[in-house]
């Protein structure tokens, strides 16, 4: 498998844990902390596709800051999108143990906010970079 095949996998799951979600959304109640550990989730795993496709070793890590600087080896424009894998971090791992972080709705809409930028400037940096191969 190469590692342009490698990434797509990795894009595939983020793409499953950012529809979930978004899914989420509609139940009642919301399961806000749910949501925003998915959306971490989705991050993560763009940011680690964007690494396998650059040949990287992916850091068996959920702190997206970690994960982002791995990125800026390959692209410095991914200096970008740090505030967002900053918000993002701590819904990996807090909301799975009883450390409780109060979450509300805002935390939410930006969680989402905040994956969909990642999302679609990691797919962007592939696609210039495919391209950029041609």
């Amino acid at each position: 498998m190469n590692n342009r095949d490698i990434s797509k996998e990795w894009f595939k799951m983020a793409e499953l844990d950012f529809n979930s979600a978004k899914f989420l959304l509609n139940m009642h109640p919301k399961p806000l902390e749910i949501i925003c550990y998915h959306c971490q989730q989705s991050a993560e795993k763009y940011l680690k596709g964007f690494i396998a496709y650059n040949s990287g070793k992916i850091s068996r890590t959920h702190d997206l800051l970690i994960l982002n600087k791995e990125c800026c080896k390959y692209n410095e424009e991914f200096k970008e999108i740090q505030n967002q894998c900053i918000d993002l971090t701590d819904y990996g791992v807090q909301l799975r143990y009883p450390y409780h972080l109060e979450i509300n709705e805002h935390d939410v809409e930006e969680g989402l906010k905040n994956v969909e930028m990642i999302r679609e400037f990691v797919l962007k940096a592939v696609n210039t970079r495919d391209k950029e191969k041609k």
